[in-house]
């Protein structure tokens, strides 16, 4: 009965928690997207001179740790006179890292299209744009949807992380509810449990998304 009154009473806060850590990760996958498709194409560019700044961009991200990236943001840069609120700088920190890992993703899945189709699709007339847009980006998307699915479930748990710039999110709920009750034992289990749902939820919409990108390839 204890547990029960514990969870009632730290429920409304963690829940809300929870809510706001869905939408820092979902903004964040989208602001990857964003970062990583041009990303990704400079990588594949055939000039050095593109492909270097990109390369250099993926090697810094993947290389540091994400919460180094967050305290640089967050911390060190209003010493040189930018300043962002705790939400710009949790969601552009978690969007600069996860862009680089969704433009290994894109690049990789783009460069599995074989060379052939490309060719098939300039002797057709259609131009570089085109075949990409309408030729290899079908066909890219079915290959990345894993991946790019793994990086949004790797999102929703890395936001644990942005709670230590004191932005409200589940992991900073857990904390405060923790600071008041003194039973932090089955509230980290609690935010464990909420963080594998969210999980889970998404690896059901992964399962459905590959279900229908199969059926619309056979289809072709």
């Amino acid at each position: 009965m204890e547990l029960i009154a514990l969870l009632r009473e730290a429920a409304p806060a963690m829940l809300t928690g929870a809510g706001y850590t869905l939408l820092f990760a979902l903004a964040s996958m989208l602001g990857g997207l964003a970062i990583g498709f041009p990303v990704a194409l400079l990588r594949l560019a055939p000039w050095a001179l593109l492909r270097w700044p990109a390369t250099l961009y993926v090697s810094i991200m993947r290389g540091t740790p994400l919460l180094v990236q967050i305290f640089v943001i967050y911390y060190g840069l209003p010493s040189v006179g930018i300043e962002f609120t705790p939400v710009t700088a949790g969601v552009l920190a978690l969007s600069l890292n996860a862009g680089a890992y969704l433009s290994e993703s894109l690049r990789g899945a783009i460069a599995s299209i074989g060379q052939g189709q490309w060719r098939a699709s300039f002797s057709l007339g259609l131009g570089y744009g085109q075949t990409l847009v309408h030729i290899v980006l079908p066909q890219a998307l079915r290959v990345a949807v894993p991946s790019m699915s793994n990086t949004l479930i790797s999102l929703i748990k890395d936001t644990s992380l942005v709670s230590v710039i004191a932005l409200t999110e589940l992991m900073l709920a857990t904390k405060e509810a923790i600071a008041t009750t003194f039973q932090p034992l089955p509230l980290y289990m609690t935010a464990a449990a909420i963080y594998w749902v969210l999980s889970l939820f998404f690896e059901g919409l992964q399962r459905r998304a590959e279900r229908r990108l199969d059926r619309a390839h056979a289809a072709r």
